[in-house]
């Protein structure tokens, strides 16, 4: 009979302290396991092999009523199935409505910063400027602040002010060009 057999014979009479000492027993073989489900899954998946094991040992071990295991092999093949659960669970909650589950992900990478358009370090020289360019052309001021600081689309932002696209394009372009030539002549 292998050690981990006799610490799960210990466990199963009642034995809190053997579950501390079955731990770092078997600590390599269910990490192993973990990272060999998790590699199966979709990408994007928010567990980590570690954090797969402690709540799979935790189901098994951690029990008001404690689980009979014929032998090691019992052992570990319940804890392929208490990860299987976990990541069934998990893949439930992220599917649900609740959580957003009809929503699709975006990278962060693929999303533009909003201050990347102007390329504008200076808040407050950018402030004065959308003052001047407020004045001379109020749409086009408000395009700017749509897209820079709501960080809007310009489809976004042309629906938003009631214009066509190709409007909104235009005046984004114009605006970022003036605004531009106005804070290099701040300087």
């Amino acid at each position: 009979m292998s050690e981990v057999t006799i610490i799960l014979r210990e466990i199963e009479y009642g034995d809190q302290k053997a579950a501390e000492q079955l731990l770092p027993l078997v600590y390599a073989e269910l990490r192993k396991l973990a990272a060999s489900k998790i590699a199966n899954e979709k990408p994007g998946m928010t567990i980590q092999a570690t954090a797969l094991v402690h709540e799979a040992f935790v189901r098994l071990v951690d029990k008001t009523t404690p689980q009979h295991w014929d032998n090691t092999r019992h052992f570990f093949s319940a804890a392929a199935e208490s990860m299987r659960r976990i990541l069934i669970e998990r893949a439930r909650q992220r599917a649900s409505l609740k959580r957003g589950g009809d929503r699709a992900r975006l990278e962060l990478d693929a999303i533009a910063p909003a201050i990347a358009p102007l390329g504008c370090n200076d808040i407050l020289g950018l402030d004065e400027a959308l003052k001047k360019l407020e004045q001379q052309h109020p749409r086009k001021a408000e395009i700017v602040k749509l897209r820079f600081f709501a960080g809007l689309t310009v489809k976004q932002a042309a629906d938003t002010l009631q214009i066509s696209t190709s409007t909104a394009e235009n005046d984004w372009a114009y605006a970022r060009s003036w605004l531009k030539l106005e804070m290099a002549n701040q300087d």
